[in-house]
């Protein structure tokens, strides 16, 4: 069932760049794996997934103890991630999706051990639930990075709202993408800035026809493995 998951989003990806002329090798499909255990993860590694997603520092540290016999994969946290966590995890991932304060940051420089790929998440909807810094600080909150050298923000991360129309939802990856042109302008050598992550299993069409380079699929891979 993976497999045939996995086709799926694949070819949807591959319409949806069609649709607005992208070629689907801009896209990279990460694996949010949360909701099932390493055996799982396993055969999802084995159709050929190379990115694999946690949003909790035990599950992912756990995971790719379990997966050491796939050093390819990269690993990316994309949950948040506290302070006093920061040393457990740093040096174990690929890639972080949700940097949202100025401390944070530099707890990162402190423990990381090589530059990180950073994703700043934003939170373009501006509901209160959401983490993220807001669309107004951040090129101010970027400024601030420049003297974490281990720090480089390769892009922005940000969530549509779950109930939002397909309008609103654009809307949303649009100013994402938006942002993401803005800080690019300023040409900062510690922040690149060139990728975008949005788009999860119900709205990773519309995230890719507005520019994700990254998606963060997780029910839409695994939605008859987990209801066995």
């Amino acid at each position: 069932m993976i497999a045939d998951n996995l086709l799926k989003i694949q070819q949807d990806i591959q319409d949806s760049c069609a649709l607005v002329h992208r070629n689907p090798k801009e896209v990279t499909l990460v694996a949010v794996t949360k909701s099932v255990d390493s055996a799982t993860t396993e055969k999802l590694i084995e159709c050929g997934i190379k990115n694999c997603a946690e949003n909790r520092v035990d599950k992912l540290l756990q995971k790719k103890q379990d997966l050491l016999k796939y050093p390819d994969v990269k690993w990316h946290l994309i949950g948040n991630l506290q302070r006093r966590k920061v040393k457990l995890i740093v040096n174990e991932i690929d890639c972080f999706h949700a940097l949202d304060s100025l401390k944070l940051a530099e707890e990162i420089q402190k423990r990381v051990e090589k530059p990180l790929a950073c994703f700043i998440e934003v939170n373009v909807s501006g509901e209160e639930s959401k983490h993220g810094i807001s669309p107004e600080e951040l090129l101010s909150f970027v400024e601030s990075l420049a003297a974490l050298s281990k720090i480089k923000v390769v892009g922005l991360m940000t969530m549509a709202p779950k109930d939002a129309s397909v309008k609103q939802i654009r809307k949303v990856f649009r100013t994402l993408k938006e942002l993401r042109d803005l800080v690019q302008t300023k040409e900062f050598t510690y922040a690149p800035c060139t990728e975008l992550s949005m788009g999860m299993s119900q709205d990773f069409q519309l995230a890719v026809e507005e520019g994700a380079t990254f998606i963060r699929v997780g029910t839409a891979l695994f939605k008859d493995e987990e209801e066995q």
